[in-house]
């Protein structure tokens, strides 16, 4: 392609799932030419992109080799990244090429979650007691220490893979042996176990845009857990209102700055504790689940556009253009083994606030309940709806549940 007849475009590092991320490419490719950098070649978003480069998006030098030979052939406004894994690579990309963004360092920090707890502290962020441990022997002196009941989650994963609740000394081998599995698999900003603190109350999270350090609070989004003793999401609701904004904004600004982390878009997660909101964890990224998408159908914020803009060291449109609230029903089965029913109506004319059904599994397809499933086999799909408050928001998913047919035959 031709360096002089390209406008400067944004790279884009991962993040590709065209179910949990479709949306933030498009709605990035709305207002900026995309370079992408992949695993794979470009396949259905192959007319949302000028230009791709294919690495190991998890390989800081293969995504800056792959940065260099981008802009080699283009000039290049920014890099972005709204993949958990890809986070660090694409730091390193961002100071190569000298553009707006975030540190490697603090890119670190957030990712390993030891480090993320050690600058909490320093900073007197409100946080969880914690201890980072490399054997079961290890996790019972930091569990006993600690108190129960105590959390077991690997220093550097995402989207609660290998994080459990532990509530007796009895429990501990076998939860052990869980987190531990999923902690062969993290990534490698962070080793080993951690044995935190349990926080009691409500888990909500808080997606703030941050430019040039300065951090705002855009958006509460309430969280429905289940699954225990595993920390599994199972629905979100926004909503443009929330009263909750002003007294987690400053709390979610504080830990955010504690990391380092200067721009871009965070979802910053925390309990509602009796002492009041304490840091779970700071990821540096759209949130996951399609809370995008809630937060730009509940306020208007377009969150892929907001963190296109700030990589490309612009300011961006944080106006409100709608008043509401969105929420996203998360479809799990009732029981592990093979799907043999899977129906929902979803033609009637008189729902316009249904505004999505995706399914993931279609009938004769295994799937499987925690621990034995993970985000790909347990969830069967999701439908997204919209209302004038959360209650009514609650009561449309609650009627779609109840038409909902679901069936397993083990």
């Amino acid at each position: 392609m031709s360096r002089s007849a390209n406008l400067p475009l944004l790279i884009v590092v991962g993040g590709t799932d065209p179910i949990y991320r479709g949306y933030c490419l498009e709605q990035a490719a709305a207002a900026y030419p995309i370079a992408l950098i992949d695993a794979k070649p470009p396949t259905w978003q192959r007319h949302l992109v000028v230009d791709h480069e294919v690495a190991d998006t998890h390989d800081s030098e293969a995504v800056v080799a792959a940065g260099l030979a981008l802009a080699a052939r283009h000039p290049v406004a920014g890099v972005v990244t709204w993949d958990e894994y890809t986070l660090v690579p694409t730091a390193e990309l961002v100071a190569r090429l000298g553009l707006p963004g975030n540190s490697v360092p603090a890119m670190a920090a957030s990712r390993d979650k030891a480090t993320s707890r050690r600058r909490f502290t320093e900073h007197g962020v409100p946080s969880a007691k914690s201890t980072r441990v490399g054997t079961l022997e290890g996790a019972a002196v930091a569990a006993e220490r600690t108190g129960f009941p105590v959390v077991l989650k690997p220093s550097s994963h995402a989207a609660s893979i290998g994080v459990i609740r532990v509530d007796t000394p009895h429990e501990l081998p076998a939860a052990w042996e869980f987190a531990a599995a999923g902690a062969d698999e993290q990534g490698p900003e962070g080793s080993g176990v951690l044995v935190e603190e349990y926080l009691w109350g409500p888990e909500v999270s808080v997606e703030c845009v941050t430019q040039g350090g300065i951090t705002q609070a855009l958006a509460v989004t309430r969280k429905e857990v289940a699954f225990p003793p595993y920390f599994e999401e199972v629905g979100h609701t926004v909503s443009d209102d929330d009263p909750l904004l002003p007294a987690v904004a400053p709390v979610a600004a504080r830990a955010v700055r504690a990391l380092g982390v200067t721009d871009g878009i965070q979802h910053v997660e925390m309990r509602l504790t009796p002492s009041g909101p304490r840091i779970i964890e700071v990821n540096a990224r759209i949130g996951g689940d399609l809370i995008g998408k809630l937060v730009r159908l509940a306020t208007g914020l377009d969150l892929p556009r907001i963190a296109a803009d700030v990589a490309c060291g612009k300011s961006p449109d944080l106006t409100r253009r709608t008043n509401g609230t969105a929420a996203i029903k998360i479809v799990y089965p009732p029981a592990t083994g093979s799907l043999t029913v899977r129906h929902l109506e979803t033609a009637a004319p008189d729902r316009p606030w249904l505004h999505q059904v995706t399914w993931l599994r279609d009938v004769g397809e295994h799937v499987a309940l925690p621990p034995e499933g993970n985000l790909d086999s347990a969830r069967v799909g999701f439908f997204i709806v919209t209302a004038d408050s959360p209650e009514s928001a609650r009561d449309r998913l609650d009627s779609l549940s109840a038409e909902l047919s679901l069936a397993v035959a083990s």
